[in-house]
């Protein structure tokens, strides 16, 4: 985890400190573990064959935002959890599961993973995991990653917009 720690002491009444433990988090390290992951999920959406699900059209845009290319998926789009796992295992080779990062996006990635592991593959759970892992206490919802990325890019001296375009152009140019 990137960040630092700092120890604080609180008084009581009595006199007596309590020490706690409160960890700030460098925006600049932050963004930048953040941003790493961010490449890697836009490079394996970039194989044929790979679909990426969230939850709802918001998290749809941000993603699309943030530059991801290929089909997104809304699991909530007038179908049980059943239908979309068989219409993905129909139509896909890969799924990465990107739901909220809460209590109730991380009951339906699961069963969404439960579907989807009876086919020929399974659900790719790693990227919600991954990103789970850097936007602990940070982020909880898919649809507010573009405004955070945007915020803790500024706050670390990043521009969010620069990286964006320099990543369009490398997924443009031609590869050999």
């Amino acid at each position: 985890m990137c960040g630092l720690v700092r120890i604080s002491v609180r008084r009581s009444v009595g006199g007596e400190g309590r020490r706690s433990m409160v960890v700030v988090r460098d925006p600049a390290a932050l963004f930048d573990e953040f941003w790493e992951l961010w490449v890697r999920l836009q490079t394996d959406c970039q194989v044929p064959g790979t679909v990426v699900v969230v939850e709802g059209e918001r998290d749809r845009r941000a993603l699309r935002r943030l530059g991801l290319r290929g089909p997104i998926i809304l699991v909530h789009r007038g179908r049980t959890i059943s239908e979309t796992a068989q219409h993905l295992a129909a139509s896909a080779r890969h799924v990465i599961i990107l739901t909220d990062w809460d209590t109730e996006g991380g009951h339906l990635a699961q069963r969404l993973k439960e579907f989807l592991g009876v086919g020929r593959f399974g659900a790719d759970l790693e990227h919600r995991r991954r990103l789970a892992r850097v936007l602990r206490g940070e982020l909880a919802h898919v649809e507010g990653l573009y405004g955070w990325a945007h915020r803790t890019a500024e706050k670390g001296n990043r521009s969010l917009g620069q990286l964006l375009e320099a990543a369009e152009r490398d997924a443009e140019r031609p590869t050999e």
